[in-house]
């Protein structure tokens, strides 16, 4: 039967035999089963490298951390910090220990006396401490000196848990609520 007739007699088989007629000398390939994936082996942890506390004199605490616009509230918790603990601080619900004013030091000055107000602190186990930078008013073209080094400072001491912005009452955004981790 050639490919006209069919086409004549049923138009429905039109495609078919058009499509018969174009694979007509096509062999079937054998299907191939791809080999199972291996299976996912999971992913292992590192472990966290221990930092040690920084002394006083360390070079995290030095003035040569850049400055950076923290903006007016900065706020920083540590993994595994409870919320309500991050909430309480924030609300200035705990009972401040101590105080450290750095208003009017130079960066490297306030860096030797934050890295020994710390030491001092932790070693007399307080848990709260207030640290006043100041807002950094005096120099309107640039982000605070201060703010933006405490800010920095704080972050890299191993020791410091939590800190946020304090209450109005106790200098608002030129002073920080810290959060210390209690000593065993």
């Amino acid at each position: 039967m050639r490919l006209a007739d069919a086409v004549d007699k049923d138009p429905d088989k039109e495609g078919h035999a058009l499509f018969r007629a174009s694979v007509k000398g096509v062999k079937r390939l054998r299907q191939h089963t791809p080999p199972p994936r291996p299976s996912r082996v999971p992913p292992v942890p590192r472990k966290r490298q221990h930092v040690e506390t920084p002394a006083p004199e360390d070079p995290c605490f030095h003035e040569s951390v850049m400055e950076t616009d923290i903006g007016d509230q900065p706020d920083f918790a540590r993994p595994g910090l409870q919320h309500g603990a991050m909430r309480k601080l924030r609300r200035g619900q705990f009972t401040l220990e101590a105080k450290l004013d750095l208003h009017g030091m130079t960066a490297a000055t306030a860096g030797r006396e934050l890295g020994a107000f710390l030491v001092r602190n932790l070693a007399a186990d307080a848990r709260c401490v207030l640290i006043i930078h100041g807002k950094g008013l005096s120099t309107p073209d640039r982000p605070p000196v201060l703010k933006s080094r405490v800010n920095a400072w704080l972050r890299l001491h191993n020791d410091v848990i939590a800190f946020c912005s304090a209450q109005p009452r106790d200098g608002g955004t030129g002073a920080l609520y810290v959060l210390l981790r209690k000593q065993r």
